[in-house]
């Protein structure tokens, strides 16, 4: 039989194909007992000309069976209403608590937690152990940036709260303020919840029964001629940071990541070649030379090891920068380092990865073997170089018939960055590999696949999730920056269609929203490894604030966006 959540979503399923509602699935975040809190997202939830209200209504945070009624209720008025639904967007989350709906325990979720209270939530974004829903709806609101958060309570009397709504709203509704107790709607309306801005909130407490008398009074208001849409402040924020040019956006990174070579890893090497990259499209490749040169100076004189007990492929594709570094000064130091590593990449016997790799061929050496040997060639002319990385890619075998990419060939889930480290290691092959290479036409036909099946695989608000095809799982930068610059270098350098420009830009706008003024990032997954278990990737942390390996891949696509944007 099914539960009590299967039930509503099988009504509200029902609702939509009655009602031919355009909504888009999508999942607000995963339980701890691997539930997705079903969203259903509206067309222009995320479309920043639109000129409908904002609206997102959340059902069911106690779990509470009278409360995801009224819900229901609140769903079906809108539903029905065409006048309604040309002047609001409403957005839907059915179930904040599914769990606590299906064991009866509200308002708690089963597992210990309880997503009514406890906001704003503090660290476990977004493995918490008793409450990952509070995460991952504060996240998942914050930066979906509706006008208003609706929730609608089932109650004896009838009584209008608000926290933050616009006096027009709240006086004609003659809400009382929300007390600051804790939940959802008092957080959001207060402070600069998610370093954002605040989103009003409103709540209706009523009887289920009246439920579609009273919330007319919210739809004639919002529905009025007079009514012009008030944006939230978290709305707003987000406008603004989309509004900045890529350029802009990596001047406010370079600040911050690409100092440092300790330890030497690819997320250093890739800012540092970040750097470069910025100094050369501003006149100041010079002074950022310089930088560089100081920090890796104790590296090349012997003073420092260059990798010590760490030495692998993420390692060497830490010295990413060091042709750009022979270009910018001439000292053949670099190009005597980048030469020496990439031939720790020979002596691979036939039907196995480079010396350096995972036997298990895992996405993130496409890569760093990628990023290493076409350089190589670029600075000698040896094909060979190239060809052990074809083979590399060619002998795989880890695409899905999806088009997405394996982990690895032990690890079948499609984990984000780990496409995302696919896409980079397929452009990089491509951006060295000569026109005439045997294998160059396989390759772009393997990587466009891979593009098609990623576009396939957005989320509505255009990122992607941590875990590609479990769309409840968090919505997670380092793989849009990843698949954002080899889009961008594909299309700059002219391997993919012109037909990709929206999404590259799609991409730019989702990562730019997660960049913030000072070159703070939203949610780049932690180190991972590589394991055969679903919740092991569901649980890897997100990591919010400055983050060396977040910020580091935001200043690559951040540098190669302004690069196709100038067509340079």
């Amino acid at each position: 039989m099914p539960s009590q959540y299967e039930q509503l979503l099988g009504r509200v399923d029902a609702l939509i194909s009655s009602t031919s509602l355009p909504w888009l699935e999508d999942g607000a975040g995963v339980t701890r007992k691997d539930t997705v809190i079903a969203t259903l997202v509206h067309p222009d939830a995320y479309r920043d000309e639109s000129d409908r209200h904002r609206v997102l209504l959340i059902g069911g945070l106690t779990g509470s069976p009278d409360d995801v009624g009224a819900m229901a209720s609140v769903l079906e008025s809108y539903a029905t209403s065409r006048r309604l639904r040309n002047r609001i967007a409403l957005s839907v989350i059915p179930c904040a608590n599914p769990d606590g709906l299906d064991s009866g325990e509200t308002p708690g979720n089963g597992s210990g937690g309880n997503p009514a209270v406890g906001y704003p939530p503090e660290g476990g974004f977004f493995n918490h152990e008793t409450d990952p829903e509070a995460r991952y709806l504060w996240r998942y609101i914050g930066f979906m940036a509706p006008d208003y958060v609706l929730e609608v309570r089932a109650a004896d009397g009838t009584k209008w709260e608000s926290s933050n709504a616009p006096p027009g709203i709240a006086d004609a509704l003659d809400a009382n303020p929300i007390e600051d107790d804790g939940g959802l709607l008092s957080a959001l309306g207060s402070g600069c919840p998610n370093d954002l801005g605040q989103i009003p909130g409103i709540r209706l407490n009523t009887p289920v029964s009246e439920v579609a008398k009273h919330i007319g009074a919210l739809w004639a208001i919002l529905d009025s001629e007079h009514s012009d849409v008030e944006k939230s402040e978290a709305r707003k924020a987000l406008d603004s940071r989309r509004q900045r040019t890529p350029g802009e956006v990596a001047s406010k990174l370079v600040n911050h990541y690409g100092d440092t070579l300790d330890p030497v890893i690819y997320t250093q090497g890739v800012s540092m070649s970040g750097r470069l990259r910025y100094g050369s499209l501003n006149d100041s490749l010079e002074h950022y030379a310089e930088g560089i040169a100081t920090v890796v100076e104790p590296y090349l004189t012997g003073e420092k090891p260059w990798f010590g007990d760490s030495d692998g492929g993420a390692n060497y594709a830490g010295i990413v920068w060091c042709d750009e570094m022979y270009e910018a000064t001439g000292d053949s130091r670099y190009r005597d380092l980048l030469l020496s590593i990439a031939g720790r990449f020979r002596g691979n016997e036939s039907g196995q990865p480079p010396p350096p790799c995972d036997p298990d061929y895992r996405t993130e050496d496409m890569f760093f073997a990628g990023a290493i040997l076409g350089r190589a060639y670029a600075l000698t002319g040896d094909i060979s170089y190239l060809d052990i990385q074809t083979a590399f890619l060619l002998e795989a075998d880890i695409q899905a018939e999806s088009g997405l990419f394996k982990h690895c060939r032990s690890v079948p889930y499609h984990w984000g960055r780990g496409n995302g480290f696919a896409a980079l290691g397929y452009a990089e092959t491509l951006t060295y590999l000569p026109d005439d290479h045997p294998d160059r036409d396989n390759l772009i036909s393997i990587h466009r696949r891979h593009l098609d099946a990623l576009i396939a695989h957005r989320r509505p608000s255009g990122i992607f999730s941590q875990l590609l095809d479990l769309p409840g799982t968090y919505q997670e930068l380092t793989s849009v920056c990843m698949v954002g610059y080899a889009v961008a270098r594909g299309l700059r350098m002219g391997w993919l269609h012109e037909s990709y420009r929206e999404f590259v830009e799609s991409l730019w706008n989702a990562a730019s929203e997660r960049i913030g003024p000072d070159g703070e990032v939203v949610d780049g997954c932690t180190g991972t490894g590589a394991v055969n278990d679903q919740r092991f990737y569901i649980d890897r942390a997100a990591e919010y604030g400055r983050d060396d390996r977040t910020g580091n891949l935001a200043l690559w696509f951040a540098v190669e966006m302004e690069r196709l944007r100038r067509r340079v």
